[in-house]
């Protein structure tokens, strides 16, 4: 019996292999409406008719028509937040765990240390030296990823910047980059990424940031480039030869989780190089039999996530994190908030916290706290935040230290929080949940988290963002090394923040921002 799945990708090969006009323009206004689709009673035409869009071209014709003037100040300023973001982000993970044994560990590969050639990269919060782009492109990744603080497409269940803002930081390292095309690769690779995220109909059997974030950065790479289109899909078909993530890191808490990461921003480098060398590479590489979609995930919907022609750009849809930790433990940890603040709950006074949500936020967060736990796991480990933050007041980069990790303490305090799978049937909802709050005084609290702080619904404001982003700096001894005072870091973060609101107008990236994102060491 032949699949319809098999029947459509069958026509569309017959398709591409008579017409032979695959460098067709494609209008702007079509890339999201293909005139016909493969429904189970059979193929289904638009009454607008045209020429049929692969998924490949509606990606390759979108990234490279994006253009900063075209977007509205709404995602102007959602893409202008994120990049600053992500670069505070990246500073702080400088000094993450395993970051410098991976900074050692990328310097062997060649390239880097002033060897000359195209090594003229950086990494956030390092020295100045040169590294190739693919070096500095894998450890900004890893650093953006490695505390879990960077941002998150929700409904994607995807960290769109950590790979595309890391690739697009290595490839301006190169030449001279205007703003307003950085920004719009940033924009046009987010897109890309949060639109195979939310095709999904099903949870994630692999690691999505990595895998979506690799096509995803090689487009936007395409887009700052301005590469023909065949060029762009040669690269999508270079980056599906390089995709790869596993969810074990991820069961197990290992830190190669932000290194596949890393391999997925260094890979999209490689990809776009590669296919502007003039390798041929697949030309199907989302949607072919044995392309992105077939093999990676189990149930999509491509055809409607790229149909939505009545929703803002995804760059608009990204949540900024308030806490260093997975964005599952965010729901659970904002309603132990308000039992703290509101009503007064303490560690001596709790007996039980269940946080009752959807079924991906056990999946992601819902594992026992333990003595031997890696920092990495420890960040992905309600129990355990949750008894951090009720005796510390708030999750801070500074806590994940050993000591704390094994302190028996807190092991006994997490104890007393669990997360409970409410039974939602969307494989990729983060909510609303509930906390169920018991104390020892006889009462019991039931608190609801309908949105979660840092949401498009419910963002950070200005002053959040640089509190955030001070901390950060700090933490990777940022501001320290400008000779301020540790309570002066709001004074880098400011400046920080400045200068990306003039990326627009900027003829060089790295010029403006390279000052404020190296130390002197």
């Amino acid at each position: 019996m032949i699949r319809w799945q098999s029947l459509w990708q069958f026509i569309f090969a017959l398709y591409r292999r008579f017409e032979n006009n695959n460098d067709k323009f494609i209008e702007p206004s079509n890339l999201r409406s293909p005139f016909w689709r493969m429904e189970e009673s059979g193929i289904v035409f638009s009454a607008s008719g045209g020429r049929v869009a692969q998924i490949e071209e509606q990606f390759v014709a979108q990234a490279l028509n994006t253009r900063w003037q075209d977007f509205d100040r709404a995602t102007q300023s959602a893409a202008c937040a994120l990049v600053f973001d992500s670069l505070a982000v990246g500073v702080a993970g400088y000094c993450a765990a395993h970051a410098a044994q991976v900074s050692a560990a990328v310097a062997g590969w060649g390239g880097a240390c002033g060897s000359g050639g195209d090594a003229r990269g950086f990494i956030l919060g390092g020295a100045t030296g040169g590294w190739s782009p693919a070096q500095a492109a894998f450890v900004n990744a890893f650093q953006i990823h490695a505390q879990e603080f960077d941002c998150v497409h929700e409904p994607a269940v995807a960290h769109p910047m950590a790979t595309v803002c890391a690739a697009l930081l290595a490839e301006a390292a190169r030449a001279p980059v205007h703003g307003a095309d950085f920004l719009a690769a940033v924009i046009a690779g987010i897109e890309v990424v949060a639109t195979l995220g939310v095709a999904a109909r099903t949870g994630p059997r692999f690691f999505r940031p990595a895998l979506a974030g690799v096509f995803g950065s090689a487009l936007a790479l395409a887009r700052l480039r301005k590469v023909p289109r065949a060029t762009a899909r040669a690269a999508l078909g270079h980056a599906l030869s390089f995709a790869s993530g596993t969810m074990q890191a991820h069961v197990e808490g290992k830190p190669t989780l932000a290194l596949q990461v890393a391999h997925a921003a260094r890979s999209a480098v490689e990809a776009c190089d590669l296919a502007c060398a003039g390798i041929p590479a697949p030309d199907d590489a989302i949607s072919g039999p044995f392309g992105y979609l077939a093999l990676f995930e189990d149930e999509t919907d491509i055809r409607s996530a790229l149909a939505q022609t009545d929703r803002a750009w995804r760059v608009t849809e990204v949540s900024i994190k308030p806490f260093p930790t997975g964005r599952a433990a965010h729901g659970g940890l904002t309603a132990l908030r308000e039992a703290m603040v509101d009503h007064g709950l303490s560690a001596e006074n709790l007996v039980r916290f269940t946080y009752r949500a959807p079924p991906l936020i056990a999946r992601l967060v819902g594992r026992p706290a333990k003595p031997d736990m890696t920092v990495a796991y420890a960040r992905l480990c309600f129990a355990w935040l949750a008894a951090l933050q009720l005796t510390q007041g708030r999750v801070a980069l500074s806590a994940f230290t050993q000591e704390r990790l094994s302190d028996p303490v807190l092991l006994a305090l997490a104890q007393r929080f669990a997360i409970e799978d409410d039974g939602t049937a969307d494989p990729a909802a983060f909510g609303p949940g509930e906390a169920i709050v018991e104390c020892r005084d006889g009462r019991s609290i039931v608190i609801g988290v309908s949105r979660q702080p840092g949401a498009p619904d419910y963002p950070l404001d200005e002053a959040e963002l640089l509190d955030k982003a001070a901390e950060c700096l700090a933490f990777g001894g940022l501001a320290q090394d400008r000779g301020t005072r540790e309570g002066d870091a709001h004074a880098a973060a400011k400046a920080l923040h400045e200068a990306v609101l003039a990326i627009p107008g900027q003829r060089d990236v790295v010029a403006t921002l390279k000052p404020l994102l190296t130390v002197r060491r």
